[in-house]
């Protein structure tokens, strides 16, 4: 047993890479950081006005302060993805790890491969069994695709809705008209930038998915073993659907506020301004959601691969797994 112990802990010094990305992103999470307090700092400067009675300055000082707000909240973002882009990079390297450690462990051997396939029970739910790795899920293809282009669009989506927001700030005062036309923009195309990028860590998240389940697959093949993999939880399917949701629903408050940008001289503009903010909160709490959701699968996903890991290494049959 110590012998294994202290081959896993070489496995576990392999080099990983990644920590440059993670500063990076720490540093990006510290950068939206003082955007939010110099929001906040504006914030209460305009408080102060209003209860001075020199509320004249107060709508422009607002609406360049919740473009930046905005901007805060997606720089934060943009940081969390990075350190999602390094841990994808060490899972590739825990997967080149395992591969190195793991035929010190096991002897590898056919035999295990030659069984038929078929569907196991195992503590984290059902798995398959089969002689080769199982083909790419169409969500982790779309996955791979997608998470950089929609980080990109989300970062260029959330900083051009701060630059109008400037924009507004010079025109309230003059044409307050122009100034609410320009203030729908600002919310639908910065909370489009927002859902974006929500999305596009929604996708960083299913790239781990797939490295880890491509992962595991690959060193039980490596070994000659039947290769296990745990059929897509519930948790899995949920944030698919959520993350889709989630994104139609930032889609349409992007094309409302867009036609509400006509509105800006109609008594209507308030209503319909008045619930499309709403909307566009419920659009990023689906997407919140669905990252809850993925964040759990990952961590459901990881302890099936420690079960087998630990399954391999013993030898011993488990009680509890049940061909189906």
């Amino acid at each position: 047993m110590s012998t294994n112990l202290t081959t896993l802990s070489r496995a576990s010094s392999f080099p990983q890479g990644g920590a440059g990305l993670a500063r990076l992103g720490v540093g990006l999470a510290a950068g939206g950081v003082m955007l939010a307090v110099v929001s906040m700092v504006n914030s209460l400067i305009a408080g102060s006005e209003v209860a001075a009675g020199n509320d004249a300055a107060v709508p422009a000082m607002l609406a360049w302060g919740f473009g930046v707000a905005t901007a805060a909240f997606a720089t934060a973002k943009l940081g969390v993805a990075v350190v999602l882009w390094g841990i994808v990079g060490r899972v590739r390297a825990r997967v080149e790890a395992m591969g190195e450690a793991m035929p010190r462990l096991v002897a590898p051997s056919r035999e295990d491969a030659s069984v038929s396939s078929g569907v196991i029970r195992t503590p984290f739910g059902a798995a398959t069994v089969s002689s080769e790795a199982p083909p790419e899920l169409l969500i982790h293809r779309v996955s791979r695709l997608l998470w950089a282009p929609m980080i990109a669009m989300g970062v260029m989506a959330v900083y051009a809705g701060l630059i109008l927001s400037v924009l507004q700030s010079g025109s309230m005062a003059s044409d307050a008209v122009a100034g609410r036309a320009l203030g729908a923009w600002v919310q639908g195309l910065q909370f489009l930038g927002e859902g974006l990028l929500l999305g596009g860590i929604s996708f960083l998240l299913g790239t781990i998915l797939a490295s880890l389940r491509a992962g595991g697959a690959e060193v039980q093949a490596r070994l000659g073993r039947a290769v296990h993999t745990l059929r897509m939880p519930l948790t899995a399917k949920l944030f698919i659907g959520l993350m889709a949701l989630g994104m139609m629903v930032e889609m349409a408050q992007f094309g409302l506020y867009a036609y509400a940008s006509t509105l800006a001289a109609d008594p209507s503009f308030a209503t319909l301004s008045a619930w499309l903010g709403p909307l566009r909160e419920f659009g990023l709490g689906l997407l919140l959601s669905g990252i809850v959701l993925a964040l759990a699968t990952i961590a459901r996903v990881l302890g099936f691969q420690f079960h087998r890991v630990t399954g391999l290494i013993d030898r011993a049959p488990h009680s509890n797994e049940v061909k189906s």
